[in-house]
């Protein structure tokens, strides 16, 4: 076991306690792979499937996985005309289970989200009955602050190029504090509890996921 590993595996148990104090579960899987599967293991075949947008996911093999298995799949990406993404969007809020991920969370429990159209801090914060967060560890921050930082410094540029927003990050690597109308920094979410313990399950992976 590698010196990062063991490092993970015993941040991990503390975070595990943070996040349920926090009125959240979290688990800990050292592989992608592990994680995928620890994922599909808590959505029973049936039920209505969701998510965000959500690189971590993707990469992870997790939304595959979902679209090729027994489940309601509810894909807002289907939707064709303004009028079809609304109605996509009822259906979305009350789907059994929300798949996403976060961008940052800290050492007390504490997921940290920023989102443009805010689809995903939306649903992480109210409507589906599940929420499950992917997470790698190196996310991880010290504190709410240190977290909103890590998103502009790291999530936010990749992200902005991803989906091809016209934004100085997108053009420079580096936030520039924008008030571009492409500007994917609009809400800014920290889940420091949930009143419905459980709802929200955190899948933290010892390989690196996402931005």
């Amino acid at each position: 076991m590698s010196h990062i590993e063991d490092r993970n595996q015993k941040a991990a148990e503390a975070l595990s306690k943070a996040f349920r104090k926090h009125g959240m579960e979290a688990c800990y899987c050292s592989t992608i792979a592990e994680a995928r599967e620890k994922i599909l293991s808590l959505i029973p075949e049936g039920s209505s499937v969701t998510w965000g947008g959500t690189e971590s996911m993707v990469e992870a093999g997790v939304l595959d996985a979902v679209r090729k298995g027994n489940y309601n799949i509810i894909d807002r990406k289907t939707a064709k005309t303004p009028e079809e993404a609304r109605a996509l969007y009822g259906k979305i809020v009350c789907a059994d289970y929300f798949l996403t991920s976060t961008n940052a969370f800290t050492i007390n429990g504490e997921l940290v989200n920023v989102d443009g159209a805010s689809n995903r801090v939306a649903c992480i914060a109210h409507g589906p009955s599940k929420v499950i967060v992917l997470a790698s560890m190196d996310k991880m921050c010290a504190s709410v602050e240190d977290a909103y930082n890590r998103v502009r410094t790291l999530a936010s540029p990749p992200n902005a190029l991803r989906v091809g927003a016209n934004t100085p990050c997108a053009k420079t690597g580096i936030c520039g504090d924008c008030l571009s109308p492409d500007c994917i920094c609009c809400q800014i979410l920290v889940t420091r509890y949930s009143c419905v313990p459980g709802r929200i399950q955190i899948v933290l992976c010892g390989e690196k996921l996402g931005f």
